[in-house]
């Protein structure tokens, strides 16, 4: 059992060979059924190793395409809103340029052009507006209480007094909280 050599073919140690055999011949089996069985379980790790490796492989190259591709989703949705965003961004620049020789009447009418067009392409990519108003429930999923007052009006207790900024879902997902004062 001195001997450190590894079996050339399948790479077992040939101490744990004899260890295996004079086993075998207690059990009654001859050592070439056990040189057999050795090589079997021998051929069967390697097999599972191989497997395994090739399985643990296979994950980690999944797991690399999927976040390469998760980043290039992301980036593709953001050129998207931004392409539709750039003829507002135009349409401001020429209101700032057409503003010193117009009178208020028609910067303010640029002005709501630009902003109905601004809404409307937010409006196409999904954005909704909360409604909040005066007297409504005050719903913690959705509201952010920036404070409480004393209620103006009895039935206002525990309800919206006043919206201070509007909230907006993005689908069905709230992307901004609506900040409320809260009669209390």
């Amino acid at each position: 059992m001195s001997k450190k050599e590894k079996h050339p073919e399948k790479e077992i140690e040939i101490d744990q060979a004899e260890d295996v055999k004079a086993a075998a011949n207690e059990g009654g089996e001859t050592e070439i059924e056990a040189v057999s069985d050795i090589e079997k379980v021998t051929a069967e790790l390697a097999e599972s190793k191989d497997k395994y490796l090739r399985l643990y492989s296979e994950f980690e190259n999944y797991r690399r395409r999927t976040a390469k591709e998760k980043l290039e989703l992301i980036s593709t949705a953001t050129e998207s809103l931004m392409a539709d965003l750039i003829p507002v961004l135009d349409d401001f620049e020429r209101a700032a340029a057409s503003n010193k020789d117009a009178d208020a009447k028609t910067i303010q009418e640029g002005f709501d052009l630009i902003y109905n067009k601004f809404k409307n392409i937010l409006t196409q990519k999904g954005l909704k507006l909360m409604e909040v108003g005066t007297g409504s429930d005050f719903d913690a999923d959705v509201h952010e209480a920036i404070t409480q007052i004393p209620a103006p009006k009895k039935k206002l207790k525990g309800k919206v007094v006043d919206v201070i900024e509007k909230g907006y879902y993005l689908g069905e997902k709230v992307i901004r909280f609506a900040k409320v004062v809260i009669g209390a």
